[in-house]
């Protein structure tokens, strides 16, 4: 359980824009002590507040990136076999080959074994159902079992984190360890504050022509509507740049042509963006 309460203030000295509903989610699965599950469309800014977290709360980030096929070679722990066979080759008495000289310890072992971490299960959409059965004992339990070595357990203060795209259904198993929050794209007032904050010299009323802008085109039911750090990038290359156009540089923004063709003809009909200018 942790004893620090966090607040919006403490996120935006991170230059994370949070709700107030986010916030009381993070506070409740740090003060129960559970892994936090953060779905929602890919980049809505899942992955950037674990590390922000990190920083905020002063834990050592440890990231495993999911992806098809991936195990618990690759998750939790494998034996370094090379070395084993030089082990045996140079030394002739018997000497036990699985002890943690031989141990390679993969995300999910070494966040068990570094104490005040904050482990990030990264896109774990992307893994299939085996893989989540893996990380039951961790969730649940926090420890792993290594046949040869036996049970390793946390060594304490750890925060765990999972994101998802929600590109397929969770086990429920899953959903059970976990405090549930859905990120979606940002209010207009926060994407407001973000751009204000990562966009140098523009002005309020600009910045939140752009979020309204940004809100206009994410409800146009794109293929691939874009994600808050494409929006930054295009408003600053634009404002730098002195592009007012809304057609200035789309392909920063926009990157599918059925999607742009769809803006283009949808921008025809807005009232408000018409005359295909934000200045």
């Amino acid at each position: 359980m942790s004893d620090k309460k966090l607040q919006i203030k403490d996120f935006e000295k991170n230059n994370y824009f949070a709700t107030q509903e986010l916030v009381d989610v993070v506070n409740a699965a740090l003060f129960l002590d559970k892994p936090l599950l953060i779905e929602g469309p890919a980049g809505t800014g899942k992955t950037y507040l674990a590390k922000s977290l990190s920083n905020m709360l002063s834990k050592e980030l440890i990231r495993l990136q999911c992806h098809e096929g991936i195990d618990e070679d690759k998750a939790i722990y494998e034996w370094d076999y090379k070395k084993q066979l030089l082990s045996i080759q140079n030394d002739k008495n018997e000497k036990d080959l699985f002890t943690d000289e031989y141990l390679i310890e993969r995300p999910i072992l070494k966040s068990l074994k570094t104490s005040d971490s904050l482990f990030l299960v990264d896109e774990i959409d992307r893994s299939d159902e085996e893989f989540e059965a893996l990380l039951l004992e961790v969730l649940a339990e926090k420890q792993v079992t290594i046949p040869e070595l036996g049970t390793v357990a946390g060594e304490g203060n750890n925060f765990t984190i999972l994101t998802s795209n929600a590109t397929r259904d969770l086990s429920e198993a899953l959903r059970r360890r976990c405090i549930y929050f859905f990120l979606d794209y940002p209010s207009i007032d926060i994407e407001t504050k973000v751009i204000l904050s990562n966009v140098e010299n523009i002005s309020e009323e600009k910045a939140k022509k752009y979020s309204l802008f940004s809100s206009f085109i994410r409800k146009l039911n794109l293929n691939k509507p874009p994600s808050l750090i494409e929006t930054v990038e295009w408003v600053k290359y634009n404002h730098e740049n002195n592009h007012g156009e809304l057609d200035s540089n789309i392909g920063i923004l926009i990157k599918d042509i059925d999607d742009q063709k769809l803006y283009k003809e949808k921008l025809k009909e807005n009232n408000d963006f018409k005359n295909g200018s934000v200045t």
